[in-house]
């Protein structure tokens, strides 16, 4: 293999590592997201907000994080985070709902938490989780809560759209919670001491973006071992190359 070779070969080499490192960047993408995912009809949950700072340039500031209105909470409680403050809005329902055999009218509509100066806000290369405790969950299958993140620079992002029908995920994906039906009555009796709560999955669920990182991570090791070991093979080859006056590459 003469030199000429040696040079094709490590540069195709580079060029596979590479792109298995930018494949693992691009999936790895992170985005506001609610843990846990799945929660229980009727019940309480305890829902994280999880925000990651995307910005190499500047730091979040800002949070807010729309209650939907066609699947509304009665109560809503917000846990105290040092360094921020939280505004929680609230609006007349269309339809009013029941909480504890009583007529509720009136439900959170917005929940805003902004840091208080730039030393309390999200930098570059973090993330913040922002709590709140939510109930009792209606009877739908989901709910999506459309979030605004805004940066020191101004930038506003828009984690606003919807799951796709196809299944692929948009760009700006709404975080979104699953409701399960709770079981009936009659499957489990209600423990001693229980305050006749739903139970709720509370359990740290992994985020997608988690898992995709994992997979991403992995795909890209072995792109690079792969590359590596070409490129060994290849440095190998030439060095065993035909001496002078035996027919060469």
């Amino acid at each position: 293999m003469s030199a000429r070779s040696v040079a094709r070969l490590v540069a195709a080499t580079a060029a596979g590592v590479l792109a298995a490192a930018t494949m693992g960047i691009g999936v790895a993408s992170a985005h506001v997201s609610v843990n846990p995912r799945e929660a229980t009809q009727g019940g309480y949950a305890k829902l994280a907000f999880r925000v990651p700072n995307e910005r190499d340039n500047a730091s979040t500031t800002k949070l807010e994080v729309t209650l939907p209105a066609d699947a509304p909470v009665a109560s809503v409680s917000v846990r105290p985070m040092a360094g921020w403050t939280v505004q929680v809005d609230k609006a007349t329902l269309a339809k009013p709902i029941e909480m504890h055999g009583s007529q509720v009218t009136e439900a959170p509509s917005k929940i805003t938490w902004t840091a208080q100066g730039d030393a309390n806000a999200i930098k570059p290369g973090q993330f913040q989780e922002f709590e709140i405790s939510a109930g009792p969950l209606p009877e739908v299958d989901t709910m999506i809560f459309k979030a605004l993140q805004t940066y020191s620079n101004g930038e506003i992002v828009r984690w606003i759209e919807e799951p796709s029908t196809d299944g692929s995920e948009p760009e700006h994906p709404a975080p979104v919670l699953k409701l399960a039906k709770a079981p009936a009555k009659d499957v489990a009796a209600t423990p001693a001491g229980s305050n006749n709560i739903a139970t709720v999955r509370t359990s740290d669920t992994t985020d997608t973006n988690d898992s995709r990182t994992g997979w991403a991570l992995t795909f890209g090791i072995a792109g690079l071992i792969a590359g590596l070991a070409g490129l060994g093979f290849g440095l190998l080859a030439w060095r065993r190359r035909p001496t002078a006056g035996t027919a060469g590459d």
